[in-house]
């Protein structure tokens, strides 16, 4: 009983040092001006994502409710898992455009293998029996990692800008998604009629009691964990990091550059192609709209999470809590009923500024 006693005033005074270490911290900023300032324009952009969500919630309170939170939780998976690959490319100080395009393009295909047999007007009528779900799943990992290949071939072995090459396969993906959609035998049309297994699968719930837990939130955590051990426990993830912070001194000390570029780009087709298999099924619904701008959603919701264009910097559950965020701000937008045109510039100054950021502070570290 002593001993456990001892142990619990250990443990509070250990947090206690450190709350006035925190503290002290705190109050040294404060005092020093051009501490403060510099604190206040590094973290400028936080600052004013959290009052433009203070700022939702005085003027409609209803915002903060478990249904909304679950909303936005599912919403964000899908963007969540495609960001879990931009970063990557990120961290190599590159980028990737061509991502929302694939996902819809690999959508596309899994919507189109899993439309329900008794629908009349659906675009293979000669799948008599439902599929799987793991066949449609795996042929849109095999799809977007075709198009992922294209980008690693293009910046690893042609040295091709990561822009110009994503940009030029961001093309291909779209152009491929309409003449698919454009097949069907009844002409271009919305694949839709969607499976019940498949739409299940993808939008069901977790009762918690309190709230209910999308499934896609589930989906999201697991990869985030196998992005996690990959980039730190991985021999792939640690030249990841390497290349991004040097590519010279890595290729010196022995990195296959090119091998680890392609490694890193499969792994994010991998990533895209589960995004897209649930986008599907969340939508339930395609179009040849699917895709558009997820991938500034996730270029910017890596960059709000700390991933670094200058390359080498970056963290899983830095990832996803820009992913969150982001997708709080865009729900709030929407919840208001914000001008739909007046959102894109409000989500372009985001980016903007989140890019403004990072660079001076590579600026200063120079």
């Amino acid at each position: 009983m002593e001993k456990g006693n001892a142990m619990n005033k250990w443990v509070k005074g250990l947090l206690d040092v450190r709350a006035a270490q925190v503290l002290e911290r705190i109050l040294a900023v404060l005092r020093d001006k051009e501490k403060r300032r510099e604190w206040l324009i590094n973290y400028s952009l936080y600052l004013i994502l959290l009052a433009m969500i203070i700022g939702v919630v005085i003027e409609d309170s209803s915002f903060l409710s478990f249904s909304n939170f679950s909303k936005i939780m599912a919403q964000a998976s899908t963007r969540g898992i495609l960001a879990l690959g931009v970063a990557g490319m990120i961290v190599y100080t590159g980028t990737d455009l061509s991502a929302g395009r694939i996902l819809g393009c690999c959508a596309a295909i899994s919507a189109s293998l899993l439309q329900s047999v008794t629908y009349a007007s659906r675009m293979y009528p000669s799948i008599v029996e439902p599929l799987p779900l793991i066949v449609p799943l795996l042929l849109s990992i095999a799809a977007a990692m075709a198009f992922c290949s294209l980008n690693a071939f293009g910046f690893a072995v042609l040295k091709m800008h990561p822009f110009i090459i994503s940009l030029g396969t961001q093309l291909i993906a779209y152009g491929s998604l309409c003449l698919y959609i454009d097949s069907q035998k009844g002409g271009a049309q919305p694949i839709a009629s969607l499976d019940s297994r498949y739409i299940e699968f993808v939008n069901g719930h977790i009762n918690l009691g309190f709230m209910q837990l999308p499934y896609l939130v589930v989906y999201l955590a697991v990869c985030a964990a196998v992005m996690w051990v990959i980039w730190n426990k991985t021999t792939l993830g640690k030249n990841m990091f390497a290349i991004g912070g040097n590519p010279e001194a890595a290729a010196v000390s022995g990195v296959n550059v090119t091998r680890n570029i392609f490694g890193v780009y499969l792994v994010a087709g991998a990533l895209y192609g589960i995004a897209a298999f649930l986008e599907a099924g969340r939508v339930q619904s395609v179009t040849t709209n699917m895709g558009l701008n997820y991938d500034l959603d996730a270029i910017s919701g890596c960059v709000i999470g700390g991933v670094s264009f200058t390359g080498g910097v970056g963290t899983i559950p830095g990832v996803l809590i820009g992913v969150i965020i982001l997708q709080v701000i865009n729900y709030s937008l929407y919840y208001l009923g914000i001008n739909a045109y007046l959102q894109y510039i409000i989500k372009g100054l985001i980016i903007i500024m989140a890019v403004a950021i990072d660079v001076r502070k590579y600026i200063a570290k120079k």
